[in-house]
């Protein structure tokens, strides 16, 4: 089955993050285009989620919101911590080097400041890095074109406020070519937050490309798809069927007062039921399906605790479907399962957990002693994680540093 857009992607390689809430000092290198997040309850996983929302709602919306949603700088910075929120990825675009963005925010007199914000890429293998946008305080420069070298000159285009992102502001103008890649970028990642109370809803009829991140308005994409997707609707429909025993079809119909109504069809009956009478694991499969079989996927998807009522042996599949749209869009999950860990491998698993001071620290499943010889036997890493092989992600064992293999990754 084909893919639009397919391959034609950015992908984030590396993620570092100080000061936000548990996250003190903490790095993920290496990053795979399926990545899963395990720990106990409280270890972080929530809290690097909410990074890549916080960036995104950034971009959306505005720092000043996104700051002011998590409780400014005395809920969000981390306790005894000292500088700014630093958020630093490094991406990489087809046929281009690796890019790194780096932002760091702090606070006064309640408002947040852009205290540091650049754009850098190393031009061929030994070249040296340069940074083509340099912005602290809303004060800085940027190269334009397509390809930004030294010898290219720096412009002063000054902000409007301090709390304003640069590449936000000047990747919306044509000359600004690689800024508004990255600004492109983050606004079309898909953290979600489902809600399968809100997809009982009944939403304003009228066909919608992409699923909200609550999925409240899922009528309206299976709507848009059925329009112009019926091919992709009935892939969605066949997957469904097998997932959900006696599952027909589901049916998204206009009402005389303008509403969408979604129903289910189950095979043996001939009435279909409305989806507020639904099993909420019928109705979160079917978000999910539809999320990663959009037409026009986005480029990074996060996806918290897909286990949430669903069957325990629907979850490999699941974690199938999800390295399935990994070849088309990055995942990140966080999950208590092993169910789903078990599809995983172990270059694909972070495992977080509080160390002695209750600061998150993240060590990679491969990098953890007797793992990987573990796995060479056909364990499975599920089944490891539950036996307290890893060392830590364990809510009933005390925290600490696992026992690790040659350098970590």
């Amino acid at each position: 089955m084909t893919t639009e857009n397919q391959g034609h992607k950015a992908r984030i390689e590396y993620l570092r993050v100080e000061n936000y809430r548990a996250l003190r000092h903490v790095e993920f290198k290496n990053i795979t285009p399926m990545t899963a997040l395990l720990g106990p309850n409280g270890s972080g996983k929530s809290t690097v989620f909410d990074v890549f929302a916080f960036l995104s709602e950034c971009f959306e919306s505005g720092l000043r919101r996104a700051w002011d949603r998590r409780g400014r700088a005395k809920e969000l910075k981390t306790r005894g911590g000292e500088g700014p929120v630093v958020i630093e990825i490094k991406y990489k675009e087809p046929s281009y080097p690796v890019i790194t963005y780096h932002l760091a925010v702090d606070e006064r007199k309640g408002a947040p400041v852009v205290m540091e914000e650049w754009l850098q890429w190393r031009r061929g293998s030994y070249g040296k890095p340069f940074r083509f946008l340099d912005y602290r305080e809303g004060h800085g420069k940027a190269i334009s074109g397509e390809l930004p070298d030294e010898q290219d000159s720096r412009v002063d285009i000054p902000l409007k406020s301090s709390d304003l992102i640069a590449v936000n502001a000047l990747g919306q103008f044509a000359e600004h070519p690689r800024v508004a890649a990255l600004r492109d970028f983050i606004t079309s990642w898909y953290v979600s937050y489902f809600s399968v109370d809100e997809t009982r809803g009944q939403p304003e009829a009228g066909p919608q490309e992409r699923l909200s991140r609550t999925g409240d308005n899922v009528a309206n994409v299976i709507q848009y798809l059925a329009e112009q997707h019926p091919d992709r609707l009935e892939h969605i429909f066949s997957v469904l069927r097998a997932r959900v025993p006696r599952v027909e079809r589901v049916l998204a119909e206009a009402m005389p007062d303008g509403r969408l109504l979604l129903q289910i069809k189950d095979a043996p009956f001939d009435n279909p039921v409305l989806a507020k009478f639904a099993s909420d694991g019928t109705l979160k499969m079917l978000a999910y399906l539809v999320l990663l079989y959009d037409p026009a996927p986005p480029p990074f998807v996060g996806i918290e605790e897909p286990e949430n009522f669903l069957h325990p042996r629907l979850l490999p599949e699941l974690a199938e479907e999800c390295r399935a749209a990994s070849e088309r869009s990055q995942l990140l999950v966080t999950t208590h399962s092993p169910f789903f860990v078990n599809a995983l491998a172990a270059e694909e698993v972070r495992v977080l957990y509080r160390d002695e001071q209750g600061y998150t620290q993240a060590v990679r499943a491969a990098d953890i002693s007797g793992v990987p010889e573990f796995m060479e036997t056909g364990a499975s890493l599920g089944h490891l994680w539950m036996e307290g092989r890893f060392g830590v992600g364990d809510p009933l064992v005390r925290s600490g540093a696992p026992a690790r293999r040659g350098k970590a990754k």
